[in-house]
């Protein structure tokens, strides 16, 4: 079976949909034919060669990674023949590609709809006929969680695009999660330094994330919050820190290394996502948290985020851009370690059953068995509920 893996961007650690792509594509590649055809980081073509996979990598007249200008892509795909194209959403030019080349282009066309178009409105809005078309073209289309396709104003809306999604969480490899004896030598270490009651957050610090509310909340949550990772917000969440008198609670760590972050996950007692906007598709940082045992609080978003993390199971769900409800959910875990530790390992035993990369890559593999059979989608086989 021949695959070709394509997206905007294929540089590991650059964001949530490029790190999936990774994981998808490793874990495939034992059992089809990968590559993967996306945009460079600047205006020449390139082929090289990632984990074990051959990368084509088109020119990108734009600098910003985060939207590259690849018109390269219009005339590129018809010449990659292959059985699956698999295109990762949103992307931009790869999409009005495929909605406009013929059929030729592969036996069938699968789609991951990761998130729709949240920010970028007036630019959402040029988009959405070639996004339609697309969609209304695809053989079947892949989602993270029930939730996206409830409330996606593309998907839910055309029962004939609704009728071809199928629900795949998203997965991570659990053994990177695991207690070797410099984890637990770091875990150690952490535990010294910063003390008990130790909330931790990891993400890019930017808008959506909302970390300006879980640093308000911590003017009533006894205890220290570790903030991990970057982001052009940094400056102003160290001032906010200031200002409202909890400097001395919450320590910006920094970039944490892949190395690091289950030493990170292990040591806290809780980890919190309070992203505040539909632009946090999935938060896959909660399955991480998850795999090593730790509960979760995090927002009530239209999104996989509330799927991923379930409210009064796996730990607790609160309403965006509440802060006292983030402190209370906060506190409600520190100050219980029977229901924190239960939660823990309930969240555990759902990451392991459910949110592994070898779980996502069968039933991706399953996925593209039944495009090619021409059978009819399954919509949620095998997910527990």
């Amino acid at each position: 079976m021949k695959v070709l893996q394509i997206n905007k961007l294929y540089y590991p650690h650059v964001g949530g949909v490029e790190n999936h792509v990774r994981s998808l594509s490793v874990g495939l590649k034992d059992r089809a034919d990968v590559r993967v055809l996306c945009a460079n980081d600047g205006p020449r073509i390139a082929h090289d060669v990632v984990d074990g996979i051959e990368v084509t990598r088109l020119p990108n007249l734009y600098a910003g990674l985060s939207a590259p200008v690849a018109p390269a892509f219009l005339r590129r795909l018809p010449d990659g023949a292959c059985d699956i194209q698999h295109l990762h959403f949103p992307s931009g030019f790869p999409e009005i590609a495929l909605a406009n080349a013929g059929r030729k282009v592969a036996k069938a066309i699968v789609v991951t709809y990761h998130s729709d178009i949240v920010r970028q409105k007036r630019l959402g809005r040029l988009f959405q006929p070639f996004a339609e078309k697309l969609l209304a073209r695809a053989d079947r289309i892949i989602v993270g969680s029930p939730n996206l396709i409830y409330n996606s104003r593309l998907l839910g809306q055309v029962k004939a695009v609704k009728d071809k999604c199928v629900v795949i969480p998203f997965g991570v490899d659990p053994k990177a999660f695991e207690v070797t004896d410099q984890v637990a030598r770091k875990v150690e270490g952490i535990k010294a330094t910063y003390g008990d009651r130790l909330v931790f957050f990891l993400g890019r610090l930017i808008y959506y994330k909302g970390v300006d509310h879980l640093i308000r909340a911590m003017t009533e949550v006894k205890g220290m919050l570790l903030v991990g990772g970057t982001g052009p917000l940094e400056g102003k969440l160290k001032a906010l820190a200031q200002e409202i008198g909890v400097a001395d609670k919450v320590v910006f760590l920094g970039s944490i290394t892949e190395d690091e972050r289950s030493a990170y996950y292990r040591a806290c007692d809780v980890f919190v996502l309070p992203s505040v906007e539909p632009s946090e598709a999935y938060g896959l940082a909660q399955v991480e948290a998850h795999m090593c045992g730790k509960p979760v609080v995090s927002t009530r978003l239209p999104t996989g985020v509330p799927f991923v993390n379930r409210d009064g199971v796996t730990g607790f769900v609160v309403p965006p851009a509440d802060d006292k409800a983030l402190a209370r959910a906060l506190n409600n875990l520190l100050d219980d370690e029977g229901l924190r530790l239960e939660m823990g390992e309930r969240a555990r035993e759902r990451a392991l059953a459910e949110f592994t990369i070898d779980r996502m890559v069968d039933r991706t593999i399953e996925v593209y068995s039944d495009v090619l059979s021409g059978r009819r989608p399954q919509w949620a086989r095998g997910l527990s509920q």
